[in-house]
């Protein structure tokens, strides 16, 4: 078995584990510093929107020698405006201009066939309507407001409210840092953006329902034993998917890193950038928002529920009693396993309150203790002495 089969392995059985929710502050800030920097960049610098939300023109041109930043040069004294110059594979260019009309277009046409030295009737030039675009964007709002409000009603329903907020947050936090980086870096926003940022949408809620699946099925009989809290079983749920959660995220991150750095980079394709980054971003930030937001908001929230603040008392309370003659559990143990058990010791608790639970959520795994028995004397013996 691979060394990260062996760790999926260890973690499942709860042999290792790492406290999670039990640093949920630590990681809380870190989210909210991400997201603050992200909200800064895009409300300094703003987003580059593309020409289909600006409207303009946009002339692909055949090869030609001229080089892009000599090209750009070109067109922005034409147009007076920023222009924005893509090399093709074919040796052409793709020039994007914003903010021109028809008869506008036709001048830019002319001065690019005269300067790159190419036939004015072999230039394509496509004209772009703003409308078209703030249709496009009304559209995307509207769909990912529907989508949210279906989101947060299947959850409802399929898991409970606590955990559809949860998920709520988490959808929004990757979408703000999405759209920061975009801010940050200066990628022009297109249609293709707009696609992938509804993409992520659903691969950040996939890894969210994993981990709730996992802790709805442990927390079952939760309020029936005395081993541990919500916290730390909703703890023990993320580190037995975590294995799972890291493989699907680095295999859906691969074709989309390729895309991006080798497609968008390496070979100068710059339109596979619109869709790559937000799909590169969104399911890091989506896999990072499972794990460290989502799971321990919904641990917060229901921590304020009675009966879980009822089960807390009752758990710390038998720890007291039961001093160092507990079971120490690690923090990766499976509250599925855990509940099975419990559900038997419990039956038995007001006959042995020896039996202490452990030491909570990040302990070491280490040997079960029991009271020395002592040994009858005269077992199976009648007393008196021997013949």
């Amino acid at each position: 078995m691979s060394r990260l089969g062996n760790l999926g392995a260890k973690l499942y059985r709860g042999e290792v584990g790492y406290d999670f929710v039990g640093k949920r502050k630590f990681w809380y800030a870190v989210s909210i510093l991400i997201t603050i920097t992200a909200i800064a960049g895009l409300a300094v610098r703003g987003l580059s929107m593309g020409i289909e939300f600006q409207g303009g023109a946009v002339f692909t041109t055949p090869k030609t020698s001229v080089s892009a930043p000599r090209a750009e040069n070109i067109a922005e004294e034409a147009a007076g405006h920023d222009a924005l110059v893509q090399e093709l594979g074919n040796g052409g260019l793709r020039i994007q201009i914003s903010n021109v009309d028809t008869a506008k277009s036709d001048a830019i046409k002319e001065t690019l066939s005269r300067e790159l030295d190419v036939a004015a009737d072999d230039i394509n030039a496509d004209l772009v309507g703003p409308s078209w675009g703030s249709q496009i964007a009304n559209k995307a709002w509207t769909g990912l407001g529907i989508f949210m409000i279906l989101v947060v009603i299947y959850l409802a329903i399929a898991f409970e409210w606590r955990m559809a907020l949860a998920a709520l947050v988490a959808l929004i936090h990757d979408i703000t840092i999405t759209v920061g980086v975009y801010a940050l870096v200066g990628f022009e926003v297109t249609v293709g953006t707009v696609i992938g940022l509804l993409t992520i949408l659903g691969y950040s809620l996939y890894d969210t329902v994993v981990v709730f699946d996992s802790l709805k099925e442990s927390s079952k009989d939760a309020t029936k034993q005395t081993r541990w809290t919500y916290s730390e079983i909703a703890n023990r749920s993320i580190n037995a998917t975590l294995v799972r959660s890291i493989n699907t995220t680095a295999v859906a991150l691969m074709p989309v890193g390729a895309l991006l750095f080798i497609g968008g980079g390496f070979l100068g394709a710059g339109m596979l950038n619109d869709i790559s980054l937000s799909l590169f971003v969104g399911l890091a930030a989506g896999a990072y928002s499972s794990i460290f937001i989502a799971t321990p908001l919904v641990a917060d929230f229901k921590e304020t529920d009675p009966q879980m603040k009822a089960l807390r008392k009752r758990v710390l309370a038998k720890r007291a009693q039961g001093g160092d003659q507990g079971e120490p559990q690690p923090a990766g143990a499976t509250a599925a396993g855990a509940a099975g058990r419990d559900d038997h010791d419990d039956h038995h608790d007001d006959h042995h309150d020896d039996d202490g639970d452990g030491a909570g959520a990040g302990s070491l795994v280490g040997p079960r203790r029991t009271q020395p028995t002592s040994r009858g004397r005269g077992r199976g013996r009648p007393s008196g002495k021997r013949r």
